[in-house]
């Protein structure tokens, strides 16, 4: 080892030291994930960090220090993907960059000084194209395969099928808006005007009763989100109704904003996340199932109970917390279907003084959904608050009337979101 290390240029020893870095630097970053205990994502992160230090083993033995740009760059994108300022995060992928960046402008620094040539390039490049190969075709092959099964929806993690995603349904739904009248529940109490948008499908009519399921955007987004910012969202919806995957049923997406105030600061968010419950049960359910047809026999607190197995509520991001929080932990009494798509912020101690509480402790959860992404910064924090949920209250049996989905390769966004959607439609009113 001494011989080798005195016979080594300088820039191949950047280049041994960069990879020893990485070395130290992946095997961190996978006992992170491995404290979670969710072993999808633990998959996801052990093939990443394999994919690093190989990388980092080519780049050093083929002495091309440039290539360090491409994981300088994937670095900058992961780290994106998996963190977001003002929260103490995974912060494996900053490291990693900077790794990258210094052995990229180190190594060809001292090449150029010392005139080497590289050695081995070709098998660094071959190595490399095939990695991307073998991941791409995994890729499309589980998207290909989620596409050619047998029968219409399946509950997968890899892509929404084709048919529901990319055709135009030939019986499709309608949105409206629905203005209603609110308070500032958090703050002063202040009189609000308000809109959300509502979901009808095909051939509505006040002559049926329809399951209704209320659906949350996440921070800095509002009611458009869901519907009309992101129509893929009523594409799929229309074909699963069209298809028979499931019956058809109302949407609504309200805005857990007081106003149109939008902000990170979780100081003004998070008692937002709690004061819906208010809006929703005293303004938001009232105006909209006063005017369309659900299995509410009428308003009154009795019948709005009674209906409850007719009834979901779920959300994204923040709009999963309020989900736990204005649904589950506020709402129990009129709603049995709940989904929290990349977000929890409850911790089981909050569950036991609320959704427990002699008010709700023997009303059923008709079924949880959590989801979240391999990459999604929330998914150390839902894990962790729904293993201690599940440890806590005997009424939720994981995989019987409650599960937690994490999507490989998926992060926090749409992308995820449609995703959870999609699962979650077959999920309910069953």
């Amino acid at each position: 080892m001494l011989q080798f290390l005195r016979e080594s240029k300088k820039c191949d020893l950047v280049g041994l030291g960069g990879a020893l870095a990485t070395a130290v630097i992946q095997v961190v970053h996978v006992a992170l994930y491995a404290s979670i205990g969710e072993p999808r994502s633990l998959l996801v992160m052990l093939l990443l960090g394999a994919v690093f230090l190989l990388f980092a083993l080519f780049v050093w033995r083929a002495r091309l220090p440039a290539l360090w740009v491409g994981a300088a760059a994937a670095c900058v994108v992961l780290h994106m993907c998996s963190n977001i300022a003002g929260l103490l995060a995974d912060l494996t992928y900053a490291a990693q960059g900077a790794v990258a960046v210094l052995c990229l402008f180190g190594g060809l620094a001292l090449q150029i000084r010392e005139r080497a040539r590289p050695r081995l390039a070709l098998v660094a490049l071959v190595a490399l194209l095939m990695a991307a190969a073998v991941g791409l075709s995994a890729w499309l092959g589980s998207v290909a395969a989620v596409n050619a099964a047998a029968g219409r929806a399946q509950r997968e993690l890899w892509a929404v099928p084709d048919a529901y995603d990319d055709a135009a349904c030939p019986e499709p739904g309608r949105v409206e808006e629905l203005v209603y009248e609110t308070k500032a529940y958090a703050t002063d109490g202040r009189p609000l005007t308000k809109r959300a948008l509502v979901y009808l499908p095909y051939g509505y009519t006040e002559e049926e009763e329809y399951d209704i399921l209320y659906l949350l955007h996440g921070t800095g987004d509002g009611e458009r989100y869901w519907l009309a910012e992101n129509p893929q969202n009523k594409t799929m919806l229309d074909n699963l109704i069209y298809y028979g995957d499931i019956s058809p049923l109302i949407v609504v997406t309200p805005t857990w904003y007081e106003s149109d105030d939008y902000t990170w600061d979780a100081s003004v968010c998070d008692p937002l996340t709690e004061s819906f419950n208010e809006e929703f049960r005293s303004d938001l359910l009232p105006a909209v199932e006063g005017k369309y047809s659900t299995y509410a026999a009428d308003l009154t607190a009795e019948g709005i109970a009674a209906s409850r197995a007719h009834r979901a509520f779920a959300g994204l991001s923040r709009g999963a917390v309020t989900t736990y929080r204005s649904g589950l932990c506020g709402s129990l009494d009129y709603v049995g279907w709940f989904g929290a798509f990349s977000g929890c912020s409850t911790d089981a101690a909050y569950w036991a003084e609320r959704a427990a509480s002699a008010a709700f402790g023997d009303l059923p959860v008709y079924y949880l959904y959590n989801t979240s992404g391999t990459f999604d910064f929330t998914l150390r924090g839902h894990v962790r608050d729904f293993d201690a949920l599940l440890a806590a209250e005997p009424r939720l049996v994981l995989d019987k009337n409650c599960s937690m989905d994490v999507f490989p390769m998926r992060y926090h966004s749409m992308g995820s979101w449609h995703l959870a959607l999609y699962n979650f439609l077959q999920k309910i009113f069953r």
